[in-house]
């Protein structure tokens, strides 16, 4: 497999093992998106239903543009065998057979929580900032190196802890959400576990050099600080009462996206 090259593929610095390395990715869950004070307060059973709400029709904005990512990826990638697993992930949240997909599962999420699909569909809850994260990790994904693209996705290192907690915590401290809307959660229990494989063996078989490890681990950063901030965007507007254009209108002026 041909290496991710690097800015810093001159530095001479002794590479980690693959176990050192593989450690050093896992040690970046500490900034993943669960510890989040918003993520927190939702597992401990302070969330309102608005704010419950507002994260459901904010992150639908991620899970919509899963596929258009993990597409742009494949469009950049010459390598014929990874396509063939990688192009799960499409099927996994886009829907084939008799599974609705992911995107579906999330709809039914919407609507156990009270919203409706035409609300999720229209974006207009989602936040500038909100907005802004995702289509920056779009954006990185379309312009990057495949294999860079790829080790982006290494969040999911995390994301079992994630879902499970969700399954665990909410239908005790939130009786009034329908029980159907957790589908999606128990849904990605095993997909998260399958994709992580996947993406951590290519980062592993990849990443080689010290500069290639540390630019693995500062992507991986900068996919953790998509998901922060976007939670950042959601504490102002739904903990805070500090929505954008609070202090001018109370109406929802910010764009729905440009073409």
């Amino acid at each position: 497999m041909t290496r991710i090259a690097s800015p810093l593929a001159s530095s001479q610095r002794e590479a980690m093992s693959r176990a050192v390395f593989r450690e050093a990715l896992m040690a970046k869950g500490a900034f993943y998106h669960i510890h989040h004070p918003y993520q927190v307060d939702m597992a401990e059973g302070r969330a309102t239903p608005e704010q419950l709400r507002g994260w459901v029709a904010n992150r639908f904005y991620y899970q919509i543009n899963i596929p258009q990512k993990d597409a742009a990826l494949l469009a950049n990638c010459p390598d014929a065998a990874f396509r063939r697993r990688w192009i799960q992930r499409l099927l996994d949240h886009d829907g084939h057979d008799d599974d609705g997909g992911g995107i579906e599962a999330w709809l039914t999420l919407g609507e156990a929580v009270g919203l409706t699909r035409d609300e999720l569909w229209s974006q207009e809850h989602v936040l500038p900032g909100v907005r802004f994260a995702v289509d920056a990790y779009v954006n990185f994904v379309r312009r990057a190196d495949w294999r860079e693209a790829a080790i982006s996705s290494l969040t999911e290192l995390f994301a079992p802890q994630a879902h499970r907690s969700r399954l665990d915590t909410w239908p005790k401290h939130y009786p009034w959400i329908d029980a159907a809307g957790y589908g999606y959660f128990r849904k990605r229990l095993s997909e998260a576990r399958r994709d992580v494989e996947h993406g951590l063996e290519l980062a592993l078989a990849a990443c080689t050099t010290r500069a290639a490890q540390e630019r693995a681990l500062e992507i991986l950063q900068f996919k953790l600080d998509v998901l922060w901030s976007m939670l950042d965007a959601m504490t102002l507007a739904y903990q805070l009462g500090r929505p954008p254009y609070h202090s001018v209108t109370d109406q929802r002026v910010y764009h729905r996206g440009l073409s």
